[in-house]
């Protein structure tokens, strides 16, 4: 889908009166039209596909139940604090279940190195592995658990000098301005150790020299206040702030795709569907991406901001399968394989590990996950996506005590950018550290007014709590702006 031309409000509908209209039912959409709702505006959500939930939605095949997306943990207090902000009782909220061995990272070479909850536990392993490995990783762990406790607060704020003073973490400037390849350089562990903290660069598609230092906060969080999961899935999420917003008076409305973002003198005045029709709106929200929104849907970007925008790496959702195993359903709950040779790591999801109930009979769940670079994946084009699957499922490294295999589903890049209606196969900006530092994109956009961004490429962080967050703040931001 090219630019746009430059829509313009028809008279005829300027009779309706629809105060705010999201673009998208992801969870940063969701979250953002609850908040609207409730800071008393009329809010109307066109959703592109037949339910909301978007990457973060869950979905049944095969007698089992699957987290749809990329999304494989919960970071918790952020979690709270995004539906606590929507109105959400504690009491309603989905039960979350702490991970204790959270994961596993492999080497070609048999090396195998294991992440628990328990730090001790998980040191005293890398200490039996390398003499002196395991005092280096409590200490590197204390020291990220100190830098989060004062980068923390903002996560819930928009990116600005002025946050960094008043939450004091401008005591961390340096390590904000560091990567994280100079951060793990610096805790003098062994390199197999340092590629596995870095094993989440893997997942968000940029290498070490780019990467955010914040990444390597990870370890500190899974030490600390844990990694946790729903014991009804991911998708238990979305499901829950959908009812709520419906509830509340948010109007939600399915398979309806927006075209073009309306404007009348360099302000947004509403959209236009695929079937020709136009809603009119005091400002628009956009959950689909914020660089998609505004080079197909916003005819009047200029440009300089267009060709900007072109030129961000973009994080491609990878490759899927969904499988039901038979077999013990073993933790971790998450293994890692790391190939070597420049490729991304493999990642074998088990979710019957943490939820034993979603083992039927001798049979679970999991999903095999291979992430992508965007543009090897755009090169490689259908054929070639179908070929990489076909290869990860004959891979031997994540069959250990798998007695037999049932592939029930399977999803490529392109496969996702299709059913999700993804701008470019992708789903946002590549998180570099370039870009974290400047808070990713902005929650209001820059050139044209009445317009505003939600979802994880205006925040630094890609969880489902993330992406909450930013509809949150989004939403605070468009409310005070008509205030």
């Amino acid at each position: 889908m090219g630019p746009t031309r430059h829509a313009a409000l028809p008279r005829s509908a300027a009779a309706v009166q629809v105060k705010i209209v999201v673009v998208g039912a992801g969870m940063g959409g969701l979250t953002a039209a609850l908040r609207l709702q409730r800071l008393g505006h009329q809010v109307v959500v066109l959703e592109a596909r037949a339910e909301p939930g978007g990457l973060a939605s869950s979905f049944d095949v095969g007698g089992f139940q699957f987290d749809a997306g990329p999304y494989i943990l919960l970071d918790r207090a952020g979690l709270e604090w995004a539906l606590g902000e929507v109105g959400i009782p504690a009491a309603e909220r989905p039960t979350l279940i702490r991970l204790d061995h959270v994961y596993r990272v492999g080497f070609p070479d048999g090396t195998e190195l294991d992440f628990h909850h328990d730090l001790a536990a998980t040191a005293e392993g890398f200490e039996r592995r390398w003499k002196g490995a395991g005092v280096s990783y409590t200490r590197f762990v204390r020291e990220t658990q100190r830098i989060h406790g004062r980068l923390q607060p903002l996560l819930t704020r928009p990116h600005s000098l002025a946050a960094l003073v008043r939450t004091g973490a401008w005591r961390n400037a340096g390590f904000l301005l560091r990567s994280l390849g100079a951060v793990l350089a610096r805790s003098g562990l062994p390199q197999p150790l340092i590629d596995a903290l870095a094993i989440w660069t893997h997942v968000a598609g940029q290498d070490l020299a780019h990467a955010p230092s914040p990444l390597g906060l990870v370890p500190g969080l899974i030490h600390g206040v844990g990694a946790w999961y729903p014991e009804a899935g991911i998708g238990a999420i979305p499901r829950l702030v959908a009812a709520a917003a419906l509830a509340a008076g948010v109007e939600l409305r399915t398979g309806t795709r927006v075209r073009a973002i309306l404007e009348q003198r360099g302000r947004s005045a509403g959209v236009e569907t695929d079937a020709g029709e136009c809603i009119p709106a005091d400002a628009v929200l956009s959950n689909y991406s914020a660089i998609g929104t505004q080079i197909e849907m916003v005819a009047s970007t200029p440009p300089a901001a267009r060709a900007a925008l072109t030129r961000l790496p973009l994080q491609s959702p990878g490759s899927c399968l969904y499988l039901a195993l038979k077999g013990a359903a073993s933790p971790p709950y998450l293994r890692f394989f790391l190939p070597g040779g420049g490729e991304r790591c493999r990642l074998l999801v088990q979710p019957g590990v943490v939820v034993p109930r979603l083992v039927r009979g001798e049979e679970h769940p999991a999903r095999l996950i291979a992430p992508m670079d965007h543009a090897r994946s755009k090169e490689a084009g259908a054929e070639g996506q179908a070929r990489f699957v076909a290869r990860l499922l004959d891979e031997p490294w994540w069959r250990d005590g798998i007695e037999s295999v049932r592939v029930l589903a399977a999803r490529t890049p392109r496969d996702w950018g299709s059913e999700h209606h993804l701008y470019d196969d992708s789903m946002n900006p590549v998180m570099t550290a370039r870009l974290m530092r400047a808070g990713r994109l902005p929650h209001r956009s820059r050139h044209q007014r009445g317009l505003y961004f939600a979802g994880s490429s205006t925040h630094p962080g890609q969880w489902v709590s993330f992406a909450a967050i930013s509809g949150v703040l989004a939403a605070d931001r468009l409310h005070q702006d008509l205030a």
